[in-house]
């Protein structure tokens, strides 16, 4: 029986505007997260393969590998070498990402023609209803 003064935390619910949980999908739903895992589940690469790969600016990959590393999702190797070599790899956690992730990117390929044919025609009249 848990009581109020429980020290366990409760079960994580995605609908809880306080869950953690929250921050995580926030995380993995980032506009280039899925588009990185889905390179990076090829194989480590290094920073400049990563940008031609996925056609991403500096600064937004940049950010986006940081945040990826930060969580635990990529890890990053520097090597000592002139110019710097940085390689990346997705951890151990972050190849749990590569089968949901690669659906959603699957889906994105296949789905593309319908859904530009959708926003192609003209939007149905606004009613009064939510």
């Amino acid at each position: 029986m848990v009581t109020i003064d429980d020290p366990r935390p409760s079960q994580p619910n995605i609908f809880d505007p306080n869950c953690g949980s929250r921050r995580v999908l926030a995380l993995i739903g980032d506009r280039w997260t899925a588009i990185v895992v889905y390179a990076l589940a090829r194989g480590t690469m290094r920073f400049g393969q990563l940008r031609r790969e996925i056609g991403l600016s500096q600064k937004m990959l940049t950010e986006t590998l940081r945040d990826m590393e930060r969580h635990g999702l990529v890890h990053r190797k520097v090597y000592a070498v002139v110019p710097p070599r940085t390689e990346y790899t997705l951890t151990p956690l972050g190849e749990t990402l590569i089968e949901p992730l690669s659906a959603i990117c699957l889906w994105a390929e296949r789905y593309l023609p319908e859904v530009d044919a959708t926003l192609a025609r003209p939007a149905p009249p606004e009613s009064g209803g939510a």
